[in-house]
């Protein structure tokens, strides 16, 4: 697998932001962390048998707000990719996110902003299906673009809920191969009966809908931190019922002030997305919506901003 140049670079910027020192009256706010972890072990006439592995993660979690009278504007940036080789055999990834969000918000009343936002996600490399090595995903294919109008209620600085009756949810998928497939929603392409595409797939797909998104984020003891956000979408012109589901927990643990080890999981449901399983016999394909569930544990080199 060809390690995506495009996560160095952004890890650089972020570095450069993190060192940037801003003057102690600011109405800005900056801060987050860099990790790094590495795995690796070594086999070599190992009489019970295994392989030898290599195995990489780096995450960058960042944040910059401004804050100055009735005025608010957060933003986030979330960023992952690792991969893992197994003895000589093709290295794969292990995690691939790219995940931003800015909220504007002007205070209306008590502890609520009317708010607008608007978010990104998608990821930096190709994916592959394990068992066939056909491409299922890239940069852009898929990627998400949401805007999103409501309020915005904020206790404290550690909880946030926006409820966002008027949403948008673009979905991109720019490898036109998946886009035939209808991947990740999108309108698949048109066939005839001798199999050729007389209307290729779209590439794009625009769904208008109520929008929630939950973040929470405390230091539970010492060293000790969680941060979770969930994001819940309803699309009101099809299948209002059958809710898009996206659900990012991170808990962090820091040992000294260079290493640390963290635990952190992702649950997916989106009904357009359709995941190929096999039934209980072996021998029959199964299409459908999945909840989609990862979960990585990794200990390394951090750096806090």
């Amino acid at each position: 697998m060809k390690f995506n140049w495009l996560f160095f670079f952004v890890l650089l910027v972020g570095n450069s932001f993190a060192q940037k020192e801003f003057d102690k009256d600011s109405i800005w706010e900056k801060g987050g962390m860099i990790t790094i972890n590495f795995s690796q072990s070594a086999l070599s006439n190992w009489s019970s048998g295994g392989q030898s592995s290599l195995s990489e993660l780096n995450q960058v979690n960042l944040y910059f707000n401004y804050s100055k009278g009735d005025k608010s504007w957060e933003n986030t940036l979330d960023m992952a990719y690792g991969i893992q080789r197994k003895s000589l055999d093709k290295a794969f990834k292990t995690d691939d996110k790219i995940d931003f969000a800015s909220k504007y918000g002007y205070h209306a009343f008590d502890h609520i902003d009317y708010t607008g936002l608007f978010s990104f996600k998608t990821q930096f490399a190709s994916g592959y299906n394990q068992s066939t090595s056909n491409k299922i995903s890239d940069f852009f294919a898929p990627a998400y673009l949401g805007t999103s109008v409501g309020l915005d209620y904020k206790p404290s600085d550690d909880f946030t809920f926006l409820l966002a009756p008027f949403s948008n949810k673009t979905t991109i998928v720019t490898i036109q191969s998946l886009a035939d497939q209808g991947a990740f929603g999108v309108k698949k392409a048109e066939i005839n009966n001798e199999g050729k595409i007389i209307s290729p797939g779209q590439k794009i797909r625009s769904q208008f809908g109520g929008y929630i998104k939950i973040l929470y984020k405390k230091d539970i003891m010492e060293n000790v931190s969680v941060q979770t956000k969930l994001d819940l979408f309803s699309d009101y012109l099809k299948n209002p019922q059958n809710i898009d589901v996206y659900w990012d927990v991170l808990l962090n643990f820091k040992i000294n002030k260079f290493l640390s080890a963290n635990l952190t999981s992702t649950l997916i449901y989106d009904d357009d997305v359709k995941i190929i399983s096999i039934d209980k016999q072996g021998d029959k394909k199964l299409v459908g919506p999945r909840i989609q569930f990862k979960e990585v544990l990794a200990i390394g080199v951090s750096y806090k901003l």
